[in-house]
């Protein structure tokens, strides 16, 4: 006989892929909770990709502005920035989508428990003091901003706390070399802040294609950012607000914040996992098979928090795959084969596919097709912009395997390129695709 449970299925975490995970499973008739210590929403909506996009397009009206006396526009110079306008509208556009996420569970008959969840064994949950039982259990608490510890590391801030400052400081110091920290110096550098970028490796964004990296980093020194290569910060000291950044090399960097962008931890403090039988990884990232299953049986993990692929879509797909294996009639596993990506940098990367490196290592014979031009919109603007287009194709099968972009609507143009390369298509297939003119994207099918 079935035992019974408070619960089907109990949800940790009400970030992206936990809440599709939770809706999912309750439009299934499924009895779901879900539990959430702080906003529906998780990383993604609240305090990521949502607000970061948000601050990405205001700090991009300052070049704009730029270029549009060139197209007859007379912008009056005593515009100005209202950083507390920003930010309060951001707020209220996050409330409206807390607001969505409320009503997609409760519509689809999950219970929200809000509080901070703890295992107590295998299928028990402990919540504001209350126990639950359930025949299974998600786990889906995310990541959070890791800061060293070092002299001064408690006056240091992460990406958490950027997007409710109280004022925009006139000089900020950011602190990693990966995507957060890139985005976050192009964001200070276009709202006005005096912004230098600190990182201790030899290249910005190391885990993309170099060429990219590389125009990446140019186009970010050229719009003003000052990127300090090679270097490291030995401590920090002062007090809120008018910080004295100390670099390894001798120089002291003024600023109004420091903002540590160095990696982010698996959200697993205080989450009970010594009460059962899963297992982490050195980094405290939770181990799971091709099927999302932890070391317990009936406990299931997936998202930031298992550091695959630290990506919102990717979380939401694995929940669906998850939804399957559990309740339908098919185990399938998650592809995790040509994720496209994109860094909302300044210009902006996008990302398909392998990297030249890669594809030299895993194919006996390449093709490598590259065009580096300045797009149509900067010859009246008056701007420095360009775009770079990278396509790397196996000899072989002439089937493209990687298609990299730096410059204006990289993302959106990869977008599609992804459906492209997911599909298996040829380099000859992108030739005999007409191209729209006259665009950016053009170049894509034009490429010899």
């Amino acid at each position: 006989m079935r035992k019974e449970y408070d619960f089907d299925l109990f949800v940790i975490g009400a970030g992206s892929g936990g809440v599709r995970a939770g809706r999912m499973a309750a439009a299934k008739g499924k009895k779901v909770a879900i539990a959430e210590v702080s906003a529906l929403g998780g990383t993604c909506v609240n305090v990521g990709c949502v607000p970061k996009k948000l601050f990405v397009y205001a700090s991009q009206f300052p070049e704009l502005f730029h270029a549009s006396q060139g197209y007859g526009w007379n912008i009056q110079q005593s515009q100005s920035f209202n950083w507390e306008t920003l930010r309060d509208n951001k707020t209220r556009e996050i409330t409206r989508l807390n607001g969505i996420y409320q009503n997609l569970l409760s519509n689809s008959g999950a219970q929200i428990i809000k509080g901070r969840a703890s295992l107590e064994g295998p299928q028990q949950v402990s919540i504001n003091g209350e126990s639950y039982s359930a025949e299974n259990i998600l786990i889906a608490t995310g990541g959070w901003p890791y800061i060293p510890e070092f002299e001064g590391s408690e006056l240091a801030i992460s990406s958490n706390e950027m997007f409710t400052l109280e004022q925009l400081p006139e000089k900020a110091v950011v602190v990693g070399g990966g995507y957060i920290a890139v985005e976050f110096a192009g964001i200070l550098n276009g709202l006005g802040v005096k912004t230098d970028l600190i990182y201790r490796g030899d290249r910005l964004l190391k885990t993309f294609d170099p060429q990219c990296s590389e125009k990446v980093t140019e186009g970010m020194i050229a719009k003003g950012v000052n990127v300090h290569l090679n270097t490291e910060v030995r401590s920090i000291s002062g007090k809120e607000n008018k910080l004295s950044v100390h670099l390894n090399n001798g120089q002291s960097l003024e600023a109004g914040i420091a903002l540590y962008a160095t990696g982010r931890t698996a959200n697993t403090q205080g989450l009970g996992l010594e009460n059962t039988a899963i297992k982490t990884q050195s980094n405290g990232t939770i181990i799971v098979d091709d099927y999302f299953k932890t070391a317990e049986t009936n406990i299931y993990a997936l998202g930031d928090v298992i550091d695959r692929v630290q990506l919102t879509p990717v979380a939401i797909q694995e929940s669906m795959l998850l939804l399957e294996q559990l309740y339908g009639e098919n185990k399938p596993r998650m592809d995790y084969d040509n994720i496209p990506t994109a860094v909302f940098s300044q210009p902006e990367l996008a990302t398909v596919g392998l990297t030249e490196q890669q594809a030299r290592d895993k194919y006996s014979n390449i093709k490598v097709y590259e065009s580096d031009f300045r797009p149509m919109f900067e010859t009246l603007g008056q701007g420095e912009g360009r775009v770079y287009i990278k396509l790397i194709v196996d000899s072989a099968t002439d089937r493209v395997v990687g298609c990299h972009m730096v410059g204006e609507h990289a993302a959106e143009i990869i977008q599609g390129i992804a459906i492209a390369i997911k599909a298996g298509a040829t380099k000859a297939d992108f030739d005999q695709t007409m191209g729209i003119h006259p665009t950016v994207a053009e170049e894509l099918v034009t490429l010899k």
